[in-house]
């Protein structure tokens, strides 16, 4: 079985094909990849790096997103707490739980859950390679893996409630 470094490392060498395609070649070499196994402890954004990153359940893409050089909170932070952005995977799974089929959790659980229960890749890159660039490369996983709380629904998770909210 594969794992979830080697596929991160197979998705940027073919993600460094797809760049020099569009002429704003990304030398992954650059970019340093870290696997948080479950249970993981977030960390902070290093300095003069911009990440795009992954939340895993049992091999699913949940979510990806990205955090510029700037959005320490973001990428540290927000996505473990329903009540801290619009959009970020505590408040996807809250309203929807049956999409990666678990039961519905509590608020209060939901944040510990996450650390608990899922992988996490940060793929960072060096800041100066630009916004366009990790966009892209989010696009590109996107496409690539998938995520449950992806599209439509996940836009509209802003307005949905959980039963076990408050």
């Amino acid at each position: 079985m594969i794992t979830l470094r080697e596929m991160t490392d197979a998705a940027l060498r073919d993600f460094a094909n797809v760049s020099a395609l569009t002429g704003a070649e990304c030398d992954v070499d650059r970019a340093k990849i870290e696997a948080l196994n479950k249970p993981h402890k977030p960390s902070g954004l290093p300095t003069g790096r911009m990440a795009v990153y992954c939340f895993f359940f049992n091999g699913q893409a949940l979510k990806i997103g990205i955090a510029g050089p700037n959005s320490d909170a973001r990428y540290r932070s927000q996505h473990y707490n329903p009540n801290s952005a619009g959009s970020n995977l505590a408040k996807s799974i809250l309203a929807y739980p049956s999409k990666i089929g678990i039961a519905p959790l509590h608020i209060s659980f939901v944040g510990n859950w996450i650390k608990e229960h899922t992988d996490r890749i940060n793929i960072l890159l060096p800041s100066s390679y630009g916004k366009p660039m990790l966009s892209m490369l989010e696009t590109f996983l996107h496409a690539r893996w998938k995520p449950a709380y992806e599209g439509r629904e996940a836009r509209e998770i802003g307005t949905a409630r959980s039963p076990y909210s408050k």
